[in-house]
């Protein structure tokens, strides 16, 4: 019996794909000048398809209760661009690279003024009190039973001396325990490597040292506004 996609994700499922033919229509330049890849059609395809199973293995976190399932609706998409690029043996550096500048191009798309004000609502007071309740819900008992495959996170203050606006701490990823569960370890860090430009182009300052995809206790993630030029 098929898997089936859980309601929340079909009910956003054009919109997904939608973003999914426009990341290839971004994509397929650099696919043709930089990787072996002659049937860019073929490749179109099967990436659309291997995306039909990624919706069908991607985990319900809340729907739209929890700011994590943007992050899934958002990304997922990519997993399924790597698998089937790693299967026909690009590089996994390359592969992370192409997914970079597609993401960062489908990003600039948008209109100026509609990222940056996304970038000053992450930012804004509002948006943290809600960071800092979504955080301690996602460490009780009652959250993790009921969503398991979320993320777990803590909200953290900036302390004297430091320079960023606040933090926030990921002790649980759900994009780690998505790759675990169904293979995908090698081809996690270019899900990670993504987060740099998502921040930038909306007006805001990433610094992050560590990745629990790395090894590490947790992801170390840190914002402060960027500049205005």
């Amino acid at each position: 019996m098929a898997e089936s996609i859980h309601p929340f994700y079909e009910l956003n499922r054009e919109a997904m794909e939608a973003g999914m033919r426009q990341r290839l229509d971004l994509a397929e330049a650099m696919l043709r000048a930089r990787t072996h890849l002659s049937d860019l059609d073929g490749i179109r395809q099967e990436v659309m398809d291997e995306f039909g199973i990624v919706l069908t293995q991607m985990p319900y976190v809340g729907g739209t209760a929890s700011r994590m399932s943007d992050f899934f609706m958002r990304l997922m998409g990519f997993m399924a661009i790597s698998r089937v690029l790693r299967r026909h043996g690009v590089p996994l550096s390359l592969i992370g690279d192409i997914e970079r500048e597609t993401y960062k191009a489908q990003l600039l798309a948008m209109p100026e003024a509609e990222r940056l004000a996304a970038g000053r609502q992450f930012m804004s007071s509002a948006n943290q009190a809600l960071l800092r309740e979504q955080a301690a819900k996602s460490a009780t008992k009652s959250h993790q039973d009921a969503f398991p495959e979320d993320f777990v996170y803590d909200f953290v203050e900036p302390g004297p001396g430091d320079k960023f606006d606040f933090g926030i701490n990921y002790k649980a990823c759900g994009f780690c325990k998505f790759a675990a569960r169904h293979g995908d370890k090698e081809i996690l860090p270019n899900i990670c490597g993504l987060d740099f430009d998502a921040y930038a182009t909306r007006g805001i300052q990433l610094e992050r040292t560590q990745t629990l995809a790395g090894g590490a206790t947790h992801c170390d993630f840190r914002f402060s506004r960027l500049p205005s030029e």
